[in-house]
């Protein structure tokens, strides 16, 4: 544990809590700070000038990160007939109808990392919301996991590939993973860039003042490292 100590110690040296970094200096930062024996997480804090409380400023969505998050994602379809077979084919890990709600349901079962549904299975899955709800996994199509049989394969092939959904929490902040440690800088920036452009499309209209009020970047055992928003937000205008 001193050992893990004095490698955040020394991390967090390099890094200056007053400063705001241009975003390739921040990547280069965080990265330095990954010293742990496992290949980190990049997680990003994004915060907005919103009010969650109130409805109209909830900001909710999904981003398909242009070189995913690093991880195995394990996507689990609910479907029957045809669609199902479509899901199988695209890649899904877990397809099944009633014997997979059944499954959740009563051994509480959630050894995956995503649910899709198709529209006419949400019925039986909406009961599910206990178990699911909790755990962010319940199919919702406000971040496109409640979709039509057309859409299903290209659904599911954007989950393995590193598609991910976020929200705004109680504070106002949104927090998402947008790579591994290992993954190339310009990887890196590019995830992060389109995850800040989706936000920035996602402001809501009643939302006052300045939107994008603040971000950092940290690996999973690193300090974090403050971003310059003027720049991302005029690298998601341009």
């Amino acid at each position: 544990m001193a050992k893990q100590g004095k490698r955040f110690t020394a991390a967090r040296k390099a890094v200056d809590p007053n400063m705001k970094y241009a975003l390739d200096a921040a990547i280069a930062l965080v990265k330095q700070a990954a010293t742990a024996k496992f290949d980190e997480s990049i997680d990003i804090a994004v915060r907005l000038g919103v009010d969650p409380k109130h409805a109209d400023q909830m900001v909710r969505g999904a981003v398909a990160l242009p070189h995913g998050t690093g991880k195995t994602v394990r996507v689990l379809v609910f479907a029957q007939g045809e669609p199902a077979r479509a899901a199988q084919a695209a890649g899904a890990d877990f397809v099944g109808a009633d014997e997979l709600i059944e499954k959740i349901n009563s051994e509480g079962w959630t050894d995956f990392d995503k649910a899709v549904a198709t529209r006419d299975m949400m019925g039986k899955v909406g009961k599910l919301g206990r178990v699911l709800g909790p755990r962010g996994l319940m199919p919702n199509p406000k971040i496109g996991t409640v979709v039509g049989p057309d859409q299903l394969a290209e659904t599911v092939r954007e989950l393995k590939a590193g598609k991910i959904d976020f929200r705004v929490e109680k504070a106002g902040v949104v927090h998402a993973v947008v790579g591994k440690a290992s993954m190339p800088p310009e990887a890196l920036s590019a995830n992060v860039e389109a995850l800040i452009n989706t936000l920035m499309k996602l402001k809501p209209a009643s939302a006052k003042g300045t939107y994008l009020r603040g971000a950092a970047l940290s690996s999973t055992m690193g300090p974090g490292v403050r971003l310059d928003t003027n720049s991302l937000v005029r690298t998601a205008e341009a």
